[in-house]
C-alpha cells in the first residue's frame, strides 16, 4: 500500500501547494485591496473546482468500468499517457512560473474586482481547476497501475493536508519556502515516476490491441526476481517498473526520461530570477445596490451541477444492460426471449419459469465452453447473470435437477474484442488424472506405513537420536500425500492432529500422531513414555492405508487440492504454528510443494489446453519458492521457521502468495460443470 502512496503523496503535495499559493495570493490580494466582503466569491471558486475535479474522477472510475476487459486496458492507457503529457507541462509551468505567480494573480485579481462577482468566482476557479484536473487524472492512473485504490488515495491525501499547512504557514508569514529550488527538485522527480507511468500506459494499450509488440519482450526477470519483495514491491509501486518489460515500453522510458530531464535541466539552469510584478489596478468601484440571494445558492449549484453532470455521463456511456432482455430458464422455455446482445460487459435477467432448480449456462454452442453460469436457480426466481459478450455465436444451456439438458438456438453477435470462455470439464476427464493421483498416494502410504513402523523400532528400542532423523523421514512422506481438508478423514486427525482444542493441549491423552511424537522427542520425553503414541501412529497409517484403496472420491475435488495444500502451508507451517520443537516446518513445506507439483502434473493434460499460458507461470513460481526452501536447507538440517531473517520470511511468504494466487484459477478451470 504504502509503496503505491507515494507517487500520489507527491503529485498531491505539489498540486495542493500551487493551488493552495494561487488560493493565499488571492486572499491576500482581496485583504489588501479591503475587500473582504468579496472573499466568499473565491471559495465559491475554489468549491466549484473541486467539485468539477471529483465529478471528473467518479466519471473516469464508472465509465472505465462499463466497458468490456479490453476497452478498459485501451481506455486506461490513453489516460495513462494523457496523465503523462498534463503531469510534463505542469513541471514545466510551475518551474517557469514560480517567480512571477504573485504578480501575475495580483494582477488577475485587481481587475476581477472592477467587472463584478462572476469575473471574481471564474479566477479562482480557473486558476485551481487545472491542478484539480491534472489531480484527479493522475490519481486515477496510479490507482489503475497499483491495482488498489486505498494507497494512492491516502497518499494524495496526506500530500495535500501538508500542503494546505505549508500554504498557511507562508500566508501567516510563519514559515519561508524557495519555491523555486521545490518545485526544481519535485519537478525531476516526478519527471522519474510519469516515465513509468508512460510505460505502464503503453503497455494497457498494448493488451488492449492498440499497439503491437505485446509479446516482444526487451527485459524478463520473473524467472529471476522474487516479485513478493520489499525492493520489487516498492520499484513497482513508486516508478512502475515491473520484471516484464517489452521492447516498446522501454524505448518510451529511455526516451522520455533522456529528452525531458535533459530539457528540464537545460531550463532550470537558464532560469534568471524575473522581477515580481507589482502594479496597482484601479480601485474597485462601490458596488451598485442589488436584491441579495440566499447565500447558499451558488455554492449549492456550483457543486450540484458538476455532481449531476457527471452523473448523467456515468448514466448515458453505461451501455444499457442486457438485463433488460429477462431470459426464460426451464425444460421448456430455456433461452425464450434471448435476442443477439451488443458486445462489451453485459447483465441478463435469468427468470427459471420452470417447476426444478437449474443450472445456467451462456455458452458457445459449437464447443460447449462456457463463457457465465448460474447454480441452483430456484423456480420462480430471477437472478442476474455477467458476462463479457464479443464477437462470436451464444446461446444458454439449462440443466433442471434430475433433468435433461436443453439447449437454447443460437445467436450470432458481430464485434471485435474477446471473451475468453471456459472449455467445460466432465467426470470422464477428470477419470484418468483421479486415477493417476490415487496411484501416487497408494504408493506413498505403502512407503508412510514402512517408516513409521521403522520409526516405532527406534523408540521401542530407546534408540532415541535415530528416531529423531526417521521421524523427519516419515513425516515428510506423509506431507507429500496432500493431506488438506479432510482428504484422509478422520485419520488425517489421528496421523497430523494438532494440540489446538484440546483441553490439556500437549499432554492431552486425545493428543496422537507425527506432532504428539515430535513434541516427546525435542522435549526430552523418555523411550517408554513414547511407545504407545509410536505404535498407535503405526497403527494409524497402516489403517488409512488400507482404507484409501476402498475409499471413494469426488472426482470434482481433485482440482481444490491444488490450492488446498500450499494454503494450508502458508497458514501452519510458514508460521510456525505445527512446531512442535524439532524445528522443520520448511522441511514441511518443501514435502507440501512436492505433492503440489505432483498434482499440478496430473491434471497438465486438462489445464494446457485451456489456460496455454498458466503452467509456465506455475513452473516459474514453483521454481522461485523451491529456491527460497532450498536456502534454508545445508544438507543436515533445515532452518526453525523463527531463525529464518525477516526480509527471507517475507520472500518465503511472498512467494507463497504468489503461486497460491496463480493457482486460484484451477478450480474453476476444471470445474465439472452439468452443461458439458
Amino acid at each position: 500500500m504504502w509503496d503505491d502512496a507515494f507517487p500520489s503523496f507527491l503529485i498531491g503535495l505539489r498540486e495542493g501547494l500551487e493551488a493552495g499559493l494561487i488560493v493565499s495570493i488571492l486572499i491576500a490580494t482581496l485583504v489588501r485591496a479591503e475587500a473582504r466582503s468579496r472573499l466568499p466569491q473565491v471559495w465559491t471558486g475554489v468549491l466549484a473546482a473541486i467539485a468539477v475535479a471529483m465529478s471528473f474522477g467518479a466519471v473516469l472510475t464508472f465509465t472505465a468500468a462499463s466497458l468490456s476487459a479490453t476497452a478498459q486496458e485501451a481506455f486506461g492507457g490513453t489516460l495513462s499517457v494523457i496523465a503523462v503529457a498534463f503531469v510534463t507541462a505542469m513541471v514545466f509551468w510551475m518551474r517557469r512560473s514560480a517567480r512571477g505567480l504573485s504578480g501575475e494573480l495580483r494582477e488577475k485579481v485587481t481587475g476581477a474586482l472592477a467587472m463584478g462577482t462572476g469575473m471574481l468566482i471564474l479566477t479562482s476557479f480557473l486558476a485551481v481547476g487545472r491542478e484539480g484536473l491534472e489531480t484527479a487524472l493522475f490519481l486515477w492512473t496510479t490507482a489503475r497501475a497499483a491495482g488498489e485504490s486505498a494507497g494512492p488515495l491516502t497518499g494524495a491525501a496526506i500530500g495535500l493536508v501538508l500542503a494546505a499547512g505549508l500554504c498557511w504557514g507562508l500566508y501567516r508569514r510563519v514559515l519561508k519556502i524557495n519555491l523555486t529550488r521545490f518545485f526544481t527538485a519535485t519537478g525531476a522527480v516526478l519527471i522519474v515516476i510519469a516515465a513509468g507511468v508512460l510505460g505502464y500506459g503503453l503497455r494497457d494499450l498494448q493488451e488492449g490491441g492498440v499497439l503491437p509488440g505485446g509479446t516482444a519482450y526487451a527485459v524478463d526477470l520473473t524467472g529471476s526476481m522474487d516479485a513478493g519483495s520489499w525492493y520489487s514491491t516498492l520499484v513497482q509501486g513508486v516508478f512502475n517498473l515491473t520484471p516484464a518489460m517489452t521492447w516498446l515500453q522501454v524505448v518510451a522510458y529511455v526516451a522520455y526520461l533522456v529528452v525531458v530531464m535533459t530539457l528540464f535541466v537545460r531550463g532550470v539552469r537558464a532560469t534568471t530570477p524575473e522581477p515580481a510584478a507589482e502594479r496597482s489596478g484601479p480601485e474597485p468601484k462601490a458596488a451598485r445596490p442589488q436584491r441579495r440571494r440566499p447565500v447558499w445558492v451558488i455554492p449549492a449549484a456550483v457543486v450540484a451541477v458538476p455532481a449531476v453532470l457527471a452523473g448523467l455521463v456515468v448514466a448515458l456511456s453505461r451501455p444499457k444492460p442486457a438485463g433488460d432482455q429477462t431470459v426464460a430458464v426451464s425444460g421448456t422455455e430455456c433461452g425464450k426471449g434471448f435476442t443477439a446482445p451488443r458486445p462489451g460487459r453485459r447483465t441478463f435477467r435469468m427468470h427459471n419459469t420452470g417447476g426444478r432448480t437449474s443450472e445456467v449456462y451462456l455458452i458457445d454452442p459449437s464447443t460447449g465452453a462456457v463463457y457465465g453460469e448460474i447454480e441452483g436457480l430456484a423456480p420462480g426466481t430471477t437472478r442476474d447473470l455477467v458476462a463479457t459478450v464479443a464477437g462470436g455465436t451464444y446461446a444458454w444451456r439449462c440443466v433442471p435437477t434430475d433433468g435433461k439438458a436443453v439447449t437454447s438456438r443460437a445467436v450470432r453477435v458481430s464485434g471485435g474484442g474477446a471473451a475468453k470462455p471456459v472449455v467445460p470439464v466432465s467426470e470422464q476427464d477428470l477419470a484418468a488424472p483421479l486415477k493417476a493421483y490415487k496411484t501416487y498416494v497408494e504408493q506413498g502410504l505403502a512407503t508412510l506405513v514402512t517408516q513409521t513402523r521403522t520409526l516405532d523400532d527406534d523408540i521401542e528400542g530407546g534408540h532415541l537420536d535415530r528416531a529423531r532423523t526417521d521421524w523427519l523421514t516419515a513425516h515428510r512422506t506423509y506431507a507429500s500425500l496432500g493431506a488438506a481438508y479432510g482428504t484422509f478423514e478422520d485419520f488425517d486427525q489421528k496421523i497430523d492432529g494438532r494440540p489446538d482444542g484440546l483441553s490439556d493441549g500437549v499432554r492431552d491423552k486425545d493428543f496422537t500422531g507425527f506432532l504428539r511424537l515430535e513434541h516427546g522427542l525435542w522435549h526430552g520425553e523418555p523411550a517408554k513414555d513414547l511407545r504407545a503414541p509410536a505404535q498407535q501412529l503405526a497403527d494409524a497409517a497402516a489403517g488409512l492405508q488400507k482404507a484409501f484403496s476402498a475409499q471413494e472420491f469426488d472426482p470434482g475435488d481433485l482440482p481444490l487440492r491444488a490450492h488446498e495444500i500450499l494454503e494450508n502451508t502458508l497458514q501452519f507451517e510458514l508460521t510456525g504454528d505445527t512446531d512442535q520443537g524439532s524445528g522443520t516446518g520448511l522441511a514441511t513445506a518443501d514435502a507440501n510443494l512436492a505433492g503440489t507439483r505432483e498434482l499440478l502434473g496430473v491434471l497438465q493434460p486438462l489445464l494446457t489446453g485451456r489456460a496455454p499460458r498458466l503452467l509456465p507461470t506455475l513452473d516459474t513460481d514453483i521454481a522461485r519458492l523451491q529456491k527460497l526452501l532450498d536456502a534454508a536447507h545445508d544438507g543436515t538440517g533445515w532452518t526453525p521457521v523463527g531463525r529464518v531473517a525477516a526480509t527471507d520470511r517475507q520472500r518465503l511468504d511472498g512467494a507463497t502468495g504468489q503461486l497460491l494466487e496463480d493457482l486460484a484459477p484451477v478450480p474453476d478451470l476444471l470445474e465439472i460443470r452439468k452443461s458439458a
